[in-house]
């Protein structure tokens, strides 16, 4: 089952997927006449400006806090740690290379989510990709797959297995470093902390996910801003201990980028084509850029303006992969932590973490804290993902929400018991059963973004 996984995932990540990804984000980059580096600073002012100005359910800070909850997953943690063991350092540039042309993707997303928005019978907004492809590209058979996959990739991986097996592996590491404390379980042997840290995570966001979309944005604000300082605070005083090996890691990540084979050895068995599938694979698992699951959030932002809501959709890949993914990289590398072949998983960054000189139980803990946090707003993030497009696909029947939500958190549970390589080949293959859909969307709408960037901030901006 795991080589069938790991092969149906290299072949959705093959160069064609990959150039259409990144070619998309090329393409909003020129259209938008470099948008994403024009106006970075503008975009974070509309963030923290105010509240809103206009229909919707949650303020656009909360709005993208919501996504950033569910891009700031574990995939800044373990995605990182895995790319880079799997594509070498090499795959961390690519990882950035993604994430500076998703800006201008995420900003195609956020208008067009707001252009093509809808107020549901019970007064709360729906939109995202599943609407502008109906709507706007006029295909609601595309509009219907992308729904489905979202709802299959909130269930089974992106929103479940891939948080959750993070948030347990801490926790064991945790409580249980020798996996000595264990039970057998309709005959499977499991590891007791980590199934009290399974159970507990799931009845808390049971809790958060009774309280709708306002709940999540509210826990979301709070949670976000903590767990990013935290996790920023630990790796950057790691790469600050390392800062006279920064310019060898660096040169070590661009030499690598480009030719694996002759900076790493051929032993190594990481090619070009290695590199570039974890890089901009995990790019994409780790901010979604092109994915189509930052719209759904964007979609309930209290504004009037698609290309206001462009700019704040837009500081997602940022905040997520050129900044958190960065300082995950760097930490991974200048401990030479990928090239642990025992290592997998969480357990990688830990090690590279490990390095600080701080206790190594209060380290550990602090790194719990960490996944859990990451972990956890990711659950709550794609399960707001996952009943948005249910209610797309089955209007009128809001008793399904009930049963979608139960069956999230059966399945949220059950990831307590699965490996980090299933888990993460399964990441793979549904974030590209969402990205396809979306991104043929997005370039069939593309005249619309750019003439709503033009109308937004002036002919000459």
């Amino acid at each position: 089952m795991a080589f069938f996984l790991e092969k149906t995932a290299e072949l959705l990540w093959g160069p064609w997927m990959l150039l259409l990804v990144l070619g998309t984000g090329i393409y909003f980059t020129v259209g938008t006449r470099w948008l994403s580096l024009r106006k970075l600073k503008a975009a974070f002012q509309a963030a923290l400006s105010s509240e809103g100005e206009g229909q919707g359910d949650v303020s656009p800070l909360g709005a993208l806090c919501t996504s950033l909850a569910a891009t700031l997953g574990t995939g800044n943690i373990i995605g990182v740690a895995t790319a880079i063991t799997a594509g070498g350092p090499g795959a961390l540039f690519w990882m950035m290379v993604a994430a500076f042309f998703g800006m201008a993707t995420k900003y195609a997303e956020g208008y067009l989510a707001v252009r093509y928005r809808r107020r549901n019978p019970d007064g709360a907004f729906l939109g995202g990709p599943f609407l502008y492809l109906e709507l706007g590209l006029r295909r609601p058979f595309l509009a219907r797959i992308f729904a489905l996959s979202c709802v299959i990739t909130c269930l089974i991986s992106m929103g479940t297995t891939s948080q959750i097996n993070g948030i347990v592996d801490a926790a064991q590491d945790f409580f249980d470093p020798q996996k000595q404390q264990n039970l057998s379980l309709f005959g499977i042997s499991v590891n007791i902390p980590a199934l009290i840290a399974g159970a507990l995570t799931t009845a808390l966001v049971g809790l958060v996910l009774a309280g709708g979309i306002r709940r999540i944005a509210s826990v979301a604000t709070l949670a976000v801003p903590f767990m990013a300082i935290l996790y920023t605070g630990l790796t950057l005083w790691l790469i600050l201990l390392h800062w006279r090996q920064l310019p060898a890691a660096t040169a070590l990540i661009l030499h690598s980028a480009f030719m694996p084979k002759a900076t790493l050895g051929a032993a190594a068995g990481i090619t070009l084509q290695k590199a570039l599938r974890y890089g901009l694979g995990r790019g994409i698992f780790s901010n979604e850029a092109g994915m189509g699951s930052d719209p759904i959030a964007a979609a309930s932002a209290r504004t009037d303006d698609p290309a206001k809501q462009g700019l704040i959709s837009m500081l997602g890949p940022f905040l997520d992969t050129v900044l958190m993914c960065t300082l995950t990289g760097y930490a991974v590398i200048l401990t030479d932590a990928w090239q642990i072949p025992s290592l997998s998983g969480a357990g990688i960054t830990l090690y590279a973490l490990r390095h600080l000189p701080l206790p190594d139980g209060l380290l550990s803990f602090l790194y719990m804290v960490c996944l859990l946090f990451f972990g956890f707003c990711s659950i709550i993030g794609w399960s707001f993902y996952g009943e948005q497009s249910l209610r797309y696909l089955l209007p009128c029947r809001n008793h399904c929400v009930g049963w979608f939500r139960i069956l999230f958190l059966l399945l949220l549970f059950s990831g307590t018991f699965l490996t980090a390589e299933a888990v993460w080949n399964l990441a793979d293959i549904f974030c590209a059963l969402m990205a396809i859909p979306n991104l043929i969307g997005l370039l069939g709408l593309a005249e619309q973004v750019f003439h709503g960037a033009k109308k937004g901030f002036g002919e000459n901006c």
